[in-house]
């Protein structure tokens, strides 16, 4: 079973950063070891556009940037990607019930 938007992300991400140089600025780690990041590419910053069209999750434990909130909450009220749901369901609670 795929995540909400999940698929319609991936493709989106990938037409954003695929053959081209990318700026990966690591700001930490998460609880699992990854790292935390912001990606820009050709002046194009990845989450800005991810939150702003939907696609992503502004995940406030690792990032308390107000825009982040801002971008969410714009998308949310144009009701565009995942926000077409009214109440679509937090990636960390999904992949929680959908372990493999």
């Amino acid at each position: 079973m795929l995540m909400p938007f999940g698929e319609e992300a991936k493709q989106e991400l990938a037409k954003l950063v695929r053959g081209k140089c990318l700026r990966v600025l690591v700001y930490g780690k998460d609880q699992h070891g990854r790292c935390v990041a912001d990606i820009s590419c050709n002046g194009i910053f990845a989450q800005e556009v991810m939150l702003k069209k939907g696609l992503a999750w502004h995940y406030v434990a690792y990032d308390q940037r107000v825009e982040f909130a801002t971008w969410q909450k714009e998308a949310q009220a144009k009701r565009t990607g995942l926000w077409v749901h009214s109440n679509p369901e937090k990636p960390w609670e999904w992949r929680k019930k959908n372990k493999r």
